[in-house]
């Protein structure tokens, strides 16, 4: 997969991680879509690098979006953990 496809990917995972984590974020839309996109990276590389599951080069593969979605539901609660209460 290009990286164009991970950004893809990533957009999708960071949409997915904010229906199945409701609630308001930090950064909006905007800070969710990022998160998302840095999600599909780690989650992408982590699998890859410790879960022995190489990255598959097919969009539609159900271990990519699942680490993808992982990562992004990993950062998206780290970033709410970490800057949640900064609004007033």
């Amino acid at each position: 997969m290009t990286v164009i496809g991970w950004i893809i990917l990533g957009l999708l995972a960071g949409a997915i991680a904010k229906f199945l984590l409701p609630g308001r974020d930090p950064g909006g839309f905007v800070g969710t879509t990022v998160i998302g996109i840095a999600g599909a990276f780690i989650g992408g590389w982590i699998s890859a690098r410790w879960l022995d599951h190489p990255i598959s080069k097919d969009f539609y593969d159900g271990a990519t979006w699942a680490s993808a979605i992982g990562g992004s539901l990993v950062l998206l609660i780290a970033y709410r953990i970490l800057f949640g209460n900064s609004r007033g």
